[in-house]
């Protein structure tokens, strides 16, 4: 399939410790999937050990139309797509590969989560949107909304823990 006709990327939740069996699973129904994978160096009792783990924990991106929605979301270990207004959020072509760029060139890629406040203003310092500027747009429980307005997006970060400023 053309990548220019075969739809668009969206991202789907998946069970926890899911994602790279979702993508098999994807793929072995012919659907375009991505598991942007990190390879870190684990220490077993006698050697150490370069391995791949999903850098987004239970998130898995597919290319599709719109007609696959269903398809996908009847995939065992997928949960639902990511919202955004409503509807299934589109992630532009340009996002997906800028993941996979920054995964070629970087290895133990670390996503951790920061002390921030609504209205503060950062930089990304690292992943795909390095250097961009954004702004703070919301931080509740476990949620940071950080408006990246170059790009005229919102990225919205979960984390397992509370987060905020003390």
């Amino acid at each position: 399939m053309n990548s220019a006709t075969s739809g668009k990327w969206y991202a789907v939740y998946t069970k926890a410790r899911w994602e790279k069996k979702v993508h098999q699973i994807l793929t072995e129904k012919g659907i375009e999937s991505y598991c942007p994978l990190n390879k870190v160096r684990r220490k077993w009792s006698d050697r150490y050990k370069t391995v791949e783990e999903p850098l987004f924990k239970s998130y898995v991106f597919v290319r599709i139309s719109s007609a696959q929605q269903s398809n996908v979301r009847l995939t065992p270990g997928v949960t639902n797509f990511v919202y955004w207004l409503g509807k299934p959020a589109v992630i532009r072509n340009k996002e997906i590969e800028a993941i996979k760029r920054f995964l070629n060139e970087h290895e133990n890629v670390l996503i951790e989560p920061a002390q921030v406040k609504v209205g503060q203003q950062i930089v990304i310092q690292s992943g795909p949107f390095m250097n961009k500027l954004g702004k703070v747009a919301d931080v509740r429980n476990n949620k940071v909304v950080v408006c990246l307005t170059d790009l005229g997006v919102n990225l919205v970060v979960t984390y397992k823990g509370s987060i905020g400023s003390d």
